[in-house]
């Protein structure tokens, strides 16, 4: 089985290798290769609120399904969104995997922003961008991400990513759907 992961980025493929290998073998069969597959989000650079994150993965997964080279489509998106209750801004992550019969969807960590990043971000600046200028790198988002920094190393990106394709692989690895 070919898995295509909706984007050129190393960290969100390592995040779909890491899920296929903690959930064994998908319902399809055996994974026979992960793959990188540039494809557009179509959605905001900085995707925000829960909904448009999920879009982002969504269109993601069936974008790669739609290349006709790949038996599993999946979709990564990280945006930044509120939690009704609870204060600040928060980076979300969400996932989609996509067979053409079916969809699943699971989120990863979410994770505080702090108030000046927070502020930034929704004046219209992008996190990654934020983060590197805040951390005076460059890159961030292709190592650890901003959860890795947000958690000294805790929870990276590719961890917290592989959280939400664990999730989203549900429909695929249990009985109980």
């Amino acid at each position: 089985m070919r898995v295509g992961v909706g984007s050129g980025n190393p960290v969100k493929r390592r995040a779909v290798e890491r899920a296929l290998e903690a959930d064994g073998d998908v319902e399809h069969g055996t994974v026979g290769s992960v793959e990188s597959v540039r494809v557009d989000s179509g959605v905001s650079e900085q995707p925000t609120g829960h909904a448009e994150t999920v879009a982002g993965a969504e269109n993601r997964a069936a974008a790669v399904l739609e290349s006709g080279e790949y038996d599993l489509g999946v979709g990564l998106e990280g945006g930044v969104a509120r939690f009704e209750g609870v204060d600040g801004l928060f980076l979300v992550m969400w996932a989609s995997v996509d067979d053409g019969d079916r969809v699943g969807r699971g989120s990863g960590p979410s994770l505080r922003l702090p108030d000046d990043v927070a502020d930034r971000v929704e004046s219209g600046a992008e996190l990654g961008p934020v983060m590197d200028d805040v951390l005076d790198t460059t890159g961030v988002a292709r190592r650890g991400g901003a959860a890795g920094v947000l958690t000294n190393g805790g929870v990276d990106r590719a961890g917290a990513l592989s959280a939400a394709v664990s999730g989203a692989l549900g429909p695929f690895v249990s009985d109980l759907y």
